[in-house]
């Protein structure tokens, strides 16, 4: 953790936010590190602190100007949360293992035939090398409640579509690169999509309205057609 800190790099990214980057390089450390630096400033916020919004390697630092009352707030506000870096108690995080259930149906796999012939895999080998992974949840992002989870398998990571789609339906799981996902909600997007998910991730009405979290682990699990037809159902009686 100690070699996290000290690379640290503090950008204005306009007058009331600030950027904190931590490195190029990507790592569940350096990404749990940086959900703790936003626990610790959540939890006890300095005067102007509005919200610390956690990425893969950075952190954005929003804050009220006026409030800080500092001849600099810009300044300041790096001073605050470097020292709020400093005295970080890295215990760990406390983190869930969601269990994720997914049909891979050509129904609902709308590109597992791309992404396998990608690869040179069977669509039965990509859905084995998928579910076979634990992920991390980098963040949250791109869309209220979309994890970008990390630790797919090389071996059937896909480059995002050319062409975007007008409507990727809630629930859809895709990959991106290196990257694999759960699309919340009926949005755009071009990533290849090779199952679904009946699962509800996002509850708008909840204290908590996302189901994962930063830093959460994931697994995700095949289901035959018929049972997500039966899932799917029973969310709504």
């Amino acid at each position: 953790m100690d070699s996290i800190q000290k690379k640290l790099s503090f950008f204005p990214l306009s007058e009331s936010a600030i950027l904190i980057d931590f490195g190029e390089t990507i790592s569940v450390e350096k990404n749990m590190y940086i959900h703790q630096l936003t626990a610790a400033l959540n939890a006890e916020p300095f005067p102007g602190f509005i919200e610390a919004v956690p990425a893969y390697t950075t952190l954005t630092v929003y804050y009220d100007p006026l409030a800080a009352d500092k001849p600099n707030p810009y300044h300041h506000m790096c001073t605050r949360i470097e020292h709020a870096a400093n005295n970080l108690k890295t215990d760990k995080l406390e983190t869930r293992t969601v269990e994720l259930p997914v049909c891979y149906d050509q129904e609902f796999a709308l590109d597992l035939t791309e992404v396998a012939n990608h690869n040179d895999l069977s669509a039965e080998e990509v859905i084995e090398r998928h579910t076979s992974q634990v992920y991390h949840v980098y963040f949250i992002g791109f869309a209220p409640g979309f994890p970008f989870l990390g630790g797919l398998d090389s071996t059937i990571a896909t480059p995002r579509k050319q062409s975007p789609r007008r409507k990727t339906p809630a629930g859809s799981v895709g990959i991106a690169g290196r990257q694999t996902g759960v699309y919340p909600i009926d949005i755009p997007g071009g990533w290849q999509i090779i199952g679904r998910t009946p699962r509800q991730l996002l509850h708008l009405n909840d204290r908590s309205p996302t189901l994962l979290q930063p830093g959460d682990k994931v697994r995700f699990y095949p289901i035959s057609k018929q049972e997500y037809m039966r899932q799917e159902e029973s969310k709504w009686r």
